[in-house]
């Protein structure tokens, strides 16, 4: 505020003193000016109740703040919005009454999420411990300490849980669901049945498609359907720098699912693991593939209900031995979702957050051809914080609208165009046994060239 207007509004004041708006006004702007002094003196003068005011109750718990006086604050804070229940947090925490203030924290940024203020809840969530001093006559030491670390905090830490999921989970990909469901799902399920026909549940099923689609969903999605234990294997545990390590840790992860049966092994990036040996420098990396196509036999212990899971997305890098009935003997492509499968994976991603009812979903994933269930998060990612920097700059919450994703379409693209391109060029002139004829059915019918 410029010095004329601040001199018009205190002549103002002048003539309407008991004004507690123009009061708000006329005090705020003292105490941008840091003359916290002149702002408790024209308070002091009001004959009014400053607390039946919010913004004037406001405006004078801040002046009172400003001078260390946080029980005079207190008084003035006796409404319940959000910015008052924030003040009275600050207020509460000078007092050192922390469990007070960070029940009305909560209860403001509850309210208004846009009054959150990490530094204040730490602050508020802090514990003070007294430690006596070795002089008993000595003074005690507070130390403020912030360790509210528990058991389940650990558990989380070391190992994180992910929740149990099923199909209904996953938007589209409904003929990939129910070719797992119909060779994967059903031994599982009615085991009775299978055996008569000596039919063995679990082997091995290798998902392929373009980055960012489902593929490690489908994985998790398919071992809550068959109620198995699942374990997700990365690189990291397995490959090791020492000869002889990597199949010693791949051995130990087939056993542990063997004990834990029914269990899914699902590796990510396969190919990693299992490459083609001919493309391979030394021979390290070539034993690493036989102990794997040889734990997927399983000749010594059975694999039975153990289900081998893999995804990748350069399938024509993988061995070509994995291919072998027994081993990854079902191959699945897992391609990017249909506009159904869009309009469900968008409705699911908005329906968590705040959204206006009027937004067209459907006009939306017509316009996202191309994009994978990855690319649809980032688009509703780039939305949201469309709409979270227009709350901030409101001070108050603002719903994902139409204009948000509109504005995150001009920024975000579709990242499958690659892969498709790469895996056309391999259907056509490297699909030996007809082992690409989805990836060039997909590409007829979505008219990719």
């Amino acid at each position: 505020m410029d010095d004329g207007s601040f001199d018009q509004l205190k002549d103002a004041l002048k003539l309407t003193p008991d004004n507690p708006a123009l009061l708000a006004l006329v005090v705020g702007a003292h105490l941008d000016r840091e003359e916290a002094d002149e702002a408790l003196r024209l308070l002091d003068g009001f004959g009014g109740d400053i607390g039946a005011h919010a913004e004037l109750a406001r405006v004078a718990a801040r002046t009172h703040l400003s001078v260390g006086d946080a029980e005079a604050a207190l008084a003035c804070l006796t409404g319940d919005t959000p910015e008052i229940q924030l003040l009275r947090a600050k207020a509460l925490l000078a007092l050192e009454r922390r469990r007070e203030g960070y029940e009305a924290y909560q209860k403001a940024v509850e309210a208004n999420p846009t009054l959150e203020d990490m530094a204040l809840a730490t602050s508020l969530r802090a514990k003070v411990v007294e430690f006596a001093s070795h002089n008993r006559t000595g003074p005690k030491l507070k130390v403020i300490s912030n360790d509210d670390t528990d058991v389940a905090d650990l558990d989380r830490l070391v190992e994180p849980r992910q929740a149990v999921i099923d199909f209904d989970a996953i938007g589209g990909l409904h003929d990939v669901k129910r070719t797992i469901h119909k060779k994967i799902i059903l031994p599982y399920q009615k085991p009775g049945l299978f055996q008569r026909f000596k039919k063995r549940a679990g082997g091995g099923i290798l998902l392929y498609g373009p980055p960012g689609c489902g593929k490690t969903l489908l994985a998790r999605a398919t071992a809550g359907e068959c109620k198995a234990e699942f374990f997700n294997i990365s690189i990291a545990d397995v490959l090791d720098m020492y000869i002889g390590e990597s199949e010693r840790k791949l051995h130990a992860l087939f056993e542990r699912a063997r004990e834990s049966a029914p269990a899914v092994l699902f590796f990510d990036e396969v190919e990693a693991l299992g490459g083609k040996r001919q493309n391979m420098r030394d021979n390290t990396s070539s034993k690493l593939v036989s102990q794997f196509l040889s734990e997927m036999d399983g000749f010594a212990q059975g694999n039975n209900n153990v289900l081998i899971l893999a995804a990748t997305n350069v399938p024509w890098a993988v061995d070509a031995a994995f291919r072998r009935p027994g081993r990854f003997d079902r191959v699945l492509f897992v391609p990017p979702p249909d506009q159904e499968a869009r309009k469900a994976i968008l409705g699911t991603l908005l329906a968590e957050r705040p959204s206006n009812e009027d937004i067209d979903v459907a006009l939306l994933a017509k316009k996202t051809s191309g994009f994978s269930g990855a690319d649809l998060r980032e688009l509703v990612e780039t939305a949201v914080d469309e709409a979270i920097d227009m709350s901030i700059e409101l001070e108050t919450e603002q719903a994902i609208s139409n204009e948000h994703l509109r504005a995150a379409l001009g920024d975000v693209k579709p990242t499958t165009l690659e892969w498709l391109t790469t895996a056309r060029n391999y259907a056509r002139y490297a699909n030996e046994g007809g082992q690409y004829n989805d990836v060039l059915d997909f590409l007829r019918r979505h008219g990719k060239g």
